[in-house]
């Protein structure tokens, strides 16, 4: 059995590509690994080709389509899904759950707009990949994880009051839109009143 045949029962996280910009193709590449499925907004499906990456569904506005209908062709089996620059993140997103994905990394998503994802954090198990940085949601509210020395980022509802304990100590601070914090090597734990995101450098 391929391993292209786990995929399409929708194992795999989908890579769903909002934008390109500031991103190479070795960003993307890892999460290539196991064949998933791939989903690409009009305006950066250009980039995305030149990588040589196979993309499975294409969103754009109807025009684009119509100019681009070699692609179904030239990309088969690829298939166009109706958007526009106003909701082609929502209508990926919901092409995503009516499929039976079961998560998504979104590469290019602006990470300051990661609070309007919430509903969709619930639902889909997401990543998002911006600008050297990876977050990913904390749904159960506490977190744990071994870091390296380093900074991470915490990002949630504003005012949220977050707890950080690890090796320097215990902290109680108010989430400002973005807190970003100098963590020691071993185990960092974060509890949150909501769902909040924690960011790395990738």
């Amino acid at each position: 059995m391929s391993s292209h045949h786990f995929v399409k029962e929708q194992q795999e996280p989908a890579v769903f590509i909002l934008s390109t910009g500031g991103l190479g193709f070795d960003a993307v590449s890892p999460l290539l690994e196991w064949v998933p499925t791939v989903i690409v907004w009009q305006e950066c499906l250009d980039t995305v080709l030149s990588w040589g990456i196979k993309v499975d569904v294409i969103l754009a506005e109807e025009a684009f389509q119509k100019e681009n209908i070699h692609l179904l062709e030239e990309q088969y089996p690829v298939r166009f899904l109706t958007a526009n620059a106003d909701n082609f993140l929502h209508e990926g997103l919901q092409y995503l759950l009516a499929s039976q994905h079961k998560g998504a990394h979104l590469v290019g998503f602006d990470h300051s707009k990661l609070e309007t994802l919430t509903p969709e954090a619930e639902l889909l198990d997401l990543t998002v990949l911006d600008d050297g940085w990876k977050y990913y949601p904390v749904k159960t509210r506490e977190f744990k994880k071994w870091f390296v020395a380093s900074t991470i980022r915490i990002l949630g509802r504003e005012g949220m009051p977050l707890e950080v304990a690890n090796s320097d100590g215990k902290l109680f601070l108010p989430l400002f839109y973005l807190t970003q914090l100098e963590v020691p090597e071993g185990i960092t734990e974060i509890k949150g009143a909501d769902l909040f995101w924690v960011g790395e450098e990738v």
